[in-house]
């Protein structure tokens, strides 16, 4: 059955691999993000891949925003059968020396733009008799990590939203509400994050392929579930902050510095916070191997050399 799928954060990091995953199902694609030229670039992709697909630039905290990209989805394709949304950005920088207005925009990105997404999808959903929402939560939605207030702050309060949204869902037939939780994972995000530490972000490991969190969150849409996690440690990091709290504030600072931060020196910048970067827009950001990559590499090189071969 081929579903009409909104995604919006689609030229990056996880939207980006969650659009050429329902691509190569043969979905029909709404993609919406910020960079036109960048999203320009997706949308081909997806129809490289056989998929229909519509461009929608767009800032998910313009007023208006949200629900002129559904007017555009339902204009195009009809009913809308599935809405992810993986737009995010992030902030490094203790609490107080974190600029008012950084702050305030990562939380008006991650989680009230996130709440519009929901009130727009549901609407329609109900309209329409059925549909799932997938939000993209984080570990960081059940534990907390120095240097990153805003953006945990957000991250609980969208697992507090997911979860009375799906208590309310129940009195909704055919309409789901989905949380899916990563932890690290290889996208830009880190690298594009604004910066008020001195030292660029990294993922701690185990990092986890945005591919993986991708293909979670299809398989959400094929079958609804309330909460997915994707990362080996989540249920560990979960285990120590509910039931050993102070032996893990007592590590995690360390770790954060230790793992969570590079040595590669950077100023004070703003980074995506308030405009986007086509520049670092990619579905990796550099931290683990492209392995299929490598794969196909050296099977095109294998090939080259067997027809040279007498």
């Amino acid at each position: 059955m081929t579903r009409t799928v909104v995604v919006t954060g689609a030229t990056s990091g996880i939207g980006r691999a969650a659009a050429r995953e329902f691509a190569g199902r043969g979905d029909r694609l709404v993609l919406a993000a910020r960079s036109p030229a960048t999203l320009d670039e997706v949308r081909d992709e997806c129809r490289a891949a056989g998929a229909q697909a519509l461009a929608v630039p767009m800032d998910v905290t313009g007023p208006g925003a949200v629900a002129a990209l559904a007017d555009a989805a339902e204009a195009e394709f009809g009913a809308v059968d599935a809405w992810v949304h993986t737009a995010a950005v992030m902030a490094y920088g203790r609490f107080d020396e974190t600029p008012a207005e950084v702050f305030e925009q990562v939380v008006r990105t991650d989680l009230l733009a996130a709440a519009e997404v929901a009130r727009e999808a549901l609407r329609r959903f109900r309209v329409a008799g059925g549909g799932t929402l997938v939000l993209t939560g984080s570990v960081l939605g059940h534990i907390t990590a120095p240097y990153m207030s805003g953006y945990v702050a957000a991250k609980w309060g969208l697992q507090g939203l997911a979860r009375t949204l799906q208590q309310e869902a129940r009195e909704t037939p055919g309409v789901a509400v989905c949380l899916v939780n990563p932890g690290s994972v290889d996208t830009p995000v880190y690298q594009q994050a604004a910066n008020y530490l001195g030292r660029i972000g990294r993922p701690p490991p185990p990092i986890t392929s945005p591919e993986r969190v991708a293909r979670a969150i299809v398989d959400c849409v094929d079958r609804p579930r309330r909460e997915v996690s994707v990362g080996r440690l989540n249920v560990v990091m979960r285990f120590g902050f509910t039931l050993l709290p102070g032996v893990y504030d007592v590590l995690v600072g360390p770790l954060m510095r230790l793992a969570g931060l590079t040595n590669r020196p950077v100023d004070a910048h703003e980074g995506i916070v308030f405009a986007p970067n086509p520049a670092g827009e990619a579905v990796r950001g550099g931290w683990l191997p492209d392995v299929s990559r490598m794969v196909r590499s050296v099977a095109g090189a294998t090939t080259a050399v067997r027809r040279r071969l007498p």
